[in-house]
């Protein structure tokens, strides 16, 4: 061989020695990289209040859920279209929810992963609601008199958007920072799970309560306008009692937490034994990514995101149109004339704190009714009892219809106490829906590898996109049907069983075990 021809190829050996020495080097400090060291076992009393940020977040959910719709009609947008409002709650959570948790697993600050999202999402809920109690000021100030205020609904909009983008930034950290600090302790992620849900019933109870109250304009004056009236002094004087509880509730958490920080370390070379978690380390963090976990998910975890699709199909239009509800079907109102509507949604937020009341007693004793039965099968079973409370709520809409009460009179006190009843009793299912879900994907994503930021955006993607079809649908479809919310009741009743049968069939009760592709 010519001597050229050996000295070239003694220069490839020695590069391919310099590459494997290279690669040897990458894998030897991807092993050696400092873990995420958390406490062994976090005292639950840290747990407890790490979860407490729920309850400031679900203050202003719960204010949302029971005022919004119905002020949305008082604005002048007609009820066929008060749903497509509700849109941008899902859409903002199908693209903020998964990139956040897929930065906040990577976030290499000082105050730690989660803290920095949970903090900035917080103080944009302050923004958001500040601007939707403002709105009617603002389109007054822009311009609008009379019956219509387009500005009012243009800054309305944009303030409701504002607040449904910082509440999918603040959910995902917040269920993420949970799972964090319990670890592989399934039993302790379900016990943390259930605290978030208990403050998360205690945040309703506050904000249902403070909807259901009529009186907050005589106690804060100053929000009392010439473009906004009691119901909008009230809305808006809400709004700041929320942001206090907001405050507090996130000082709490933010300082309870202790973080350690991520130490990054540059994996440009993944090792083939790192798992999907590791090896997507060096790629951008966009949505795409998300979606390539999908090829690691066992049967077991579509069949979740499955019974979790159907079951916000369930809650959703319950969620959209309670108080409407009860302002329309029960107490037989239209916005903007007579009485009967706005008692029937103050009555409805009273109904809803009642709600709440049972969704934490339901809380307490979820890790008892889980340990003993299983928890796909109480999730099974508490999608059965909700398909059986909005079947009930279809009969008492056509009782209270029987009678000739509507738009001067108020209706019989046994329609007013079934519908409350009801109400009271969704407050269990809800429990379990805010609860379990997040408990058994949080495991079942750990197996695999995958950070726990990014499996709170997976499980978002089988909540939003559900909520993405009822925000387009339910509205159009009632309107269809006579204006009312009974048509969407009913799908939801069928979604809702469906889920049910699914979750009771085809969820194993034993803990995951780990892959062996991923061994």
């Amino acid at each position: 061989m010519a001597p050229d021809c050996l000295r070239e190829v003694k220069k490839q050996k020695q590069r391919g020695s310099a590459d494997t020495a290279t690669r040897h080097q990458h894998h030897r400090a991807a092993r050696a990289r400092p873990p995420i060291r958390q406490p062994s076992r976090i005292p639950l009393r840290r747990l407890l209040r790490v979860a407490s940020v729920a309850c400031g977040i679900q203050f202003g959910w719960a204010l949302q859920l029971s005022l919004l719709t119905p002020y949305v009609q008082e604005l002048g947008i007609p009820h066929a279209w008060a749903s497509v409002i509700w849109l941008c709650g899902p859409l903002s959570g199908l693209l903020v929810q998964p990139l956040v948790g897929l930065m906040s697993d990577r976030s290499t600050s000082r105050f730690g992963r989660r803290r920095p999202f949970i903090f900035v999402g917080a103080l944009s809920i302050v923004v958001a609601v500040l601007i939707i109690g403002h709105s009617a000021d603002i389109g007054w100030l822009l311009g609008d008199r009379g019956d219509s205020r387009p500005r009012a609904v243009g800054a309305f909009v944009f303030g409701f958007w504002i607040l449904d983008v910082a509440n999918n930034m603040t959910q995902g950290p917040c269920r993420a920072l949970l799972a964090d600090l319990t670890g592989k302790d399934h039993r302790r992620t379900r016990v943390a799970n259930a605290y978030f849900s208990l403050f998360m019933a205690i945040g309703n109870v506050l904000g249902f309560a403070t909807g259901a109250y009529s009186g907050w304009f005589k106690i804060l004056p100053f929000t009392y306008t010439t473009a906004c009236t009691v119901n909008c002094a009230n809305l808006k004087s809400a709004f700041f009692i929320d942001i206090f509880f907001i405050a507090i509730t996130t000082y709490i958490s933010i300082t309870a937490a202790q973080e350690v920080p991520l130490v990054s370390i540059d994996r440009s070379t993944p090792s083939a034994e790192d798992g999907p978690g590791t090896s997507g380390q060096a790629e951008e963090a966009f949505l795409w990514e998300l979606f390539g976990t999908f090829r690691y998910f066992s049967g077991t975890i579509w069949i979740i995101l499955l019974v979790t699709a159907l079951t916000w199909i369930g809650w959703f239009p319950f969620l959209l149109f309670d108080t409407d509800w009860m302002g329309r079907e029960i107490y037989g109102g239209k916005p903007n004339e007579g009485q009967n509507y706005s008692i029937g949604v103050r009555m409805g937020s009273l109904g809803l704190m009642l709600n709440s009341v049972v969704l934490g007693i339901t809380s307490v004793l979820m890790e008892k009714l889980c340990s003993k039965w299983g928890a796909g099968f109480v999730w099974g079973i508490s999608n059965i009892l909700m398909a059986l409370c909005f079947l009930a709520m279809l009969v008492v809409t056509f009782v209270a219809k029987s009678f000739d009460f509507e738009g001067h009179a108020l209706p019989p006190s046994g329609i007013v106490i079934a519908a409350l009843v009801i109400f009271a009793i969704l407050g269990a299912p809800l429990a379990i829906t805010y609860s379990v879900p997040y408990a058994l994907i949080s495991t079942r994503i750990e197996s695999l590898g995958l950070g726990q930021g990014l499996s709170m955006g997976v499980l978002n993607l089988a909540i939003v996109i559900p909520q993405v079809v009822v925000s387009l649908g339910s509205g159009p479809w009632d309107q269809l049907f006579g204006g009312g919310n009974s048509p969407a009741f009913a799908v939801a009743a069928v979604a809702a069983l469906a889920s049910g049968l699914i979750a009771i069939l085809a969820i194993p009760r034993s803990s995951p075990q780990k892959p062996r592709a991923l061994i």
